[in-house]
């Protein structure tokens, strides 16, 4: 009797849905342990999900743009045989159970219907969908490569990648020239459903400081060179991050979470820093225990974790286990952002504006004098079932004191 395996989806996800991005091998291809077979998507994260013995793919269970929920089965690996084959090749509901979703012609027997156009319209996922769509593609020119010959989207990034491209008509409606509609993919879906109950849920309140970068600006031009040959880029955001876990002391509650029946607090900061993926959305990587972390540690993580996140390399764990969050939308021009939405189930979430030059009033030598200093808002948006307005700004007092006397040595 054969023996086989079930590709399992992650039991645990960081994100509101998961659905399946792209499938890495066909029915029949020989795959090895912990090789790559089929890849994730949520709103936070891509996750490849790997074959958990030597095999052949035995069937596909969810197909592109299916929604994947914890530890469903995915598809199924007749183990230990290594001899991938056409003739292995299985139909859809064979011997892997309820999971198995077969692809099925819905057109009634006489119908008529069996033009070029309608078998691939059958095969399309909702990922294809929007590529078609997006790109105003004619699908009856795209050789599909997936299972019973659908149409993958790797199919269609190929397509568009070969020059070839014919395009259909516009939208029924739709005036040439006029407005595009783009069908929104799972990660901008998730996104809208987590922004939209995190304003449902918590009560947003935001406080607004102005903070003095200048001891900052001071240390970074003294040490970047040096961080940066032992692999750590010294940006802000590095600096903020350590500020924020250090705030923390002051307003420990800044650091929880909000049960029914009581209030959860956390020790370590696990402090997420937004990256932004172009018109694509936006990713938290978590800095594990940052209140435990040095500049130079901090810099090196942040380095890592955002160069990964814009490669799309990712693991579950990166963005898993959040406690609170950082924006800082000024890298993109805002001086205020308010509010800010609150990653939910945290508490808070920093944001923190353009750094600018602008002209103050500072005391020099006993008088008051304008001078020109690099300054930033910066804004802590709250959860005011969890925290009052004296506890965040202690909180905010604290966070710019620190970033205003950071230490000019090491």
């Amino acid at each position: 009797m054969e023996k086989t395996a079930n590709i399992i989806a992650p039991i645990e996800q960081e994100g509101t849905k998961s659905v399946v991005r792209a499938w890495l091998k066909k029915v029949g291809d020989a795959v090895k342990q912990d090789e790559p077979l089929v890849e994730l998507e949520t709103d936070k994260v891509a996750v490849e999900v790997s074959a958990p013995a030597d095999g052949v793919l035995h069937s596909i269970a969810l197909n592109e743009g299916d929604e994947a929920g914890p530890g469903v089965v995915l598809g199924v690996l007749s183990v230990g045989d290594m001899q991938a084959s056409t003739d292995r090749r299985l139909p859809a509901g064979n011997a892997t159970g309820d999971h198995t979703l077969p692809i099925v012609n819905k057109e009634p027997a006489g119908s008529g219907r069996s033009s070029e156009s309608a078998k691939h319209e059958q095969r399309l996922s909702p990922l294809v969908k929007r590529l078609v769509s997006e790109h105003r593609l004619d699908v009856s020119a795209i050789v599909g490569s997936g299972r019973d010959g659908r149409i993958t989207h790797q199919d269609v990034e190929e397509h568009l990648a070969n020059g070839s491209v014919k395009a259909v008509a516009p939208f029924a409606g739709e005036d040439a020239g006029g407005p595009k509609r783009i069908p929104h993919d799972a990660m901008r879906r998730s996104i809208a459903e987590h922004m939209s109950r995190s304003v449902a849920v918590a009560p947003h309140v935001t406080a607004v400081f102005e903070a003095d970068f200048s001891a900052i600006v001071a240390h970074r031009a003294k040490h970047k060179d040096a961080y940066a040959k032992a692999g750590a880029q010294l940006t802000y955001s590095a600096y903020i991050v350590r500020a924020a876990a250090e705030a923390m002391k002051v307003s420990p509650n800044v650091n929880a979470r909000w049960h029914y029946d009581y209030l959860e607090v956390f020790e370590d900061a696990n402090i997420g820093m937004g990256v932004a993926l172009g018109d694509k959305g936006l990713i938290v990587p978590v800095i594990k225990r940052a209140q435990a972390l040095t500049l130079q540690e901090t810099a090196a993580a942040l380095t890592d974790v955002t160069e990964r996140a814009r490669k799309n390399a990712l693991k579950p764990a990166d963005v898993q286990g959040g406690t609170f969050t950082i924006s800082n939308h000024g890298v993109s021009g805002s001086l205020v952002a308010t509010p800010i939405i609150i990653n939910q189930p945290q508490s808070a979430i920093l944001g923190v504006g353009k750094l600018e030059k602008r002209v103050v009033v500072r005391s020099v030598d006993g008088a008051d004098a304008m001078v020109i200093k690099p300054m930033a808002y910066v804004s802590l948006t709250i959860d005011h079932r969890v925290l009052d307005g004296h506890q965040t700004n202690a909180w905010l007092t604290r966070f710019v004191e620190i970033l205003e006397t950071w230490p000019a040595g090491d």
